[in-house]
């Protein structure tokens, strides 16, 4: 193998030939590769000699993993001898490729730019204040109330509170929309999960009715298609329920687990002092984060920047198809051209990139490291949470536990930044906390 390199501030290029001598090693690891996956009678998958393995493969196949095995082998070599640090996954662009005698690639790097940073042991962001009412308590309690309240059926109309359990059919123009019907729909009245108009029109009725709604939806409504437009929804009831909410009282403060209200008030306080302090934390972190990246100076990777704007815009297409609109409808509703809709993704994505590499550069400063255990630990965590229970392939597991590093390193990184940051008022107990 012989190879140039050309460095620039932010990237390296590689320029790479592999010559027939390089050709036979990769072949035998290509169909070692290949073996793992290729049926052959009278051997077990990965057992089969090579010279056999080769007679069940598609020459094309081969040729392409040779190749691919020789830069996967050379990839960390290169990076190795040019001493360099990469942040992204190599670039790697195949110029000639003749199987079994000469392949000429190129390699492009992402590296670690140079990065100038402001102290950021000393930024004057100041902490969120903790806000909280008694309203809040209220509201919670309420909400535990009607988590154990009891329904009865009742021969009367429906009125408002009740729950009743409907069939429905949402027309427009005669014909049913996509999301507008459904059976045995358990819907409180007065909940407000419908459009308006909807909960109130079923007031009034009693089991056995049907009965026809016109309504129109809200101007504002999220799926663009059903905005501003008239409908018919066919409803049927079949069942009406009264709901009986118990008192918020020491007997309901028992049921959930404490010894009388007041312990009761006492343990939701608390919980949502903690959710508010987390929460403050995270509003923190973030400004902390915005003022430190706004004020670093770096120069941007490219390609990680295009990487970067591609996935964004996946992202984004993804999340508005989920909503029920088109593309040219968000565009539309923003008052969006393309050209102005591509310039914001390259923004966002600028700023993505610049956060990446700034907190790397304060990782590296700080020697912050993570332990394998660590990594372990979260894996576990991620796996459980993901509900995972598939067995991850060798390949699978490696990506992901680098994923995992990296995002660990970045957690503490972060952290040990709120550290030097936190008002020097704060006790110790609120530090730890926070």
């Amino acid at each position: 193998m012989k190879s140039t390199s050309t460095k620039q501030k932010s990237s390296i290029e590689f320029k790479v030939t592999f010559e027939q001598e390089d050709f036979e090693p990769a072949r035998l690891r290509a169909l070692e590769r290949l073996a793992r996956r290729v049926k052959i009678p009278g051997f077990r998958k990965g057992r089969a000699p090579a010279n056999v393995v080769e007679q069940y493969v598609d020459p094309n196949e081969l040729a392409d993993t040779m190749l691919d095995t020789m830069i996967r082998t050379n990839i960390p070599k290169l990076i190795a001898d040019a001493d360099i640090d990469p942040i992204s996954i190599p670039h790697v662009d195949v110029m000639k490729h003749v199987p079994g005698d000469t392949a000429e690639i190129v390699i492009k790097i992402d590296i670690m730019p140079d990065v100038k940073l402001p102290d950021y042991r000393n930024m004057k962001v100041p902490f969120p204040e903790q806000k909280y009412a008694a309203s809040d308590v209220d509201d919670v309690l309420n909400r535990i109330a009607d988590s154990m309240s009891e329904t009865k059926v009742v021969k009367r109309a429906a009125k408002a509170g009740d729950q009743v359990i409907i069939d429905f059919k949402g027309l427009k123009d005669g014909k049913a929309f996509e999301g507008g019907s459904a059976k045995d729909y358990p819907l409180a009245l007065g909940s407000n999960m419908f459009i308006p108009g909807f909960e109130e029109g079923i007031i009034g009725h009693a089991t056995g009715d049907k009965f026809d709604l016109k309504l129109t939806f809200p101007k504002d409504y999220g799926a663009k298609h059903l905005a501003g437009q008239k409908v018919t929804f066919e409803v049927l009831v079949k069942q009406v329920n009264e709901v009986k909410v118990p008192p918020i009282d020491d007997e309901l403060a028992k049921k959930a687990g404490q010894k009388n209200l007041a312990a009761l008030r006492k343990e939701i306080e608390q919980s949502i002092s903690e959710q508010q302090a987390e929460a403050n934390r995270r509003q923190y972190a973030d400004a902390l984060l915005n003022e430190i990246i706004s004020k670093s100076k770096t120069t941007l990777p490219e390609n990680l920047v295009n990487d970067q704007t591609l996935r964004l815009r996946e992202e984004m297409e993804m999340q508005v198809q989920q909503n029920g609109a088109s593309l040219d409808d968000y565009l539309a509703e923003r008052k969006l051209t393309p050209e102005k809709y591509a310039a914001q993704l390259r923004e966002m994505a600028e700023r993505r990139v610049k956060g990446e590499i700034v907190l790397r550069k304060i990782a590296d400063e700080l020697a912050v490291k993570v332990t394998e255990a660590e990594v372990e630990q979260r894996l576990e965590q991620f796996l459980k949470q993901a509900h995972h229970d598939k067995e991850l392939s060798e390949a699978e597991r490696n990506q992901l536990m680098m994923r995992l590093r990296h995002d660990l390193r970045m957690d503490k990184t972060i952290a040990e930044i709120i550290n030097f940051n936190l008002p020097k008022t704060k006790t110790k107990a609120a530090r730890k906390r926070q």
